[in-house]
């Protein structure tokens, strides 16, 4: 389910270790540039982060809770 795969491969790079630049690019926000003018498009991290308030990476170290969280958001996303 496409749905699923973002918050999913949150998950596993939230449950990393090694350093991998893969946390990095989650967390990465751009400093520079030009805002498009109206409302933000939505991103899925920011529905992530809103299901699974701030502490989601915390949250994505159980991975019994997040697999919770994950049908959450699916269900969410679908209904």
């Amino acid at each position: 389910m496409v749905a699923n795969y973002g918050p999913q491969w949150a998950g596993h790079v939230a449950r990393r270790t090694d350093g991998r630049w893969g946390l990095k690019v989650l967390e990465w926000r751009p400093r520079t540039g030009k805002r498009s003018l109206g409302r933000p498009p939505t991103r899925w991290t920011d529905d992530i982060r809103r299901v699974a308030v701030s502490r989601w990476r915390q949250a994505a170290q159980d991975r019994v809770l997040w697999n919770s969280l994950q049908k959450t958001y699916v269900q969410q996303r679908i209904g």
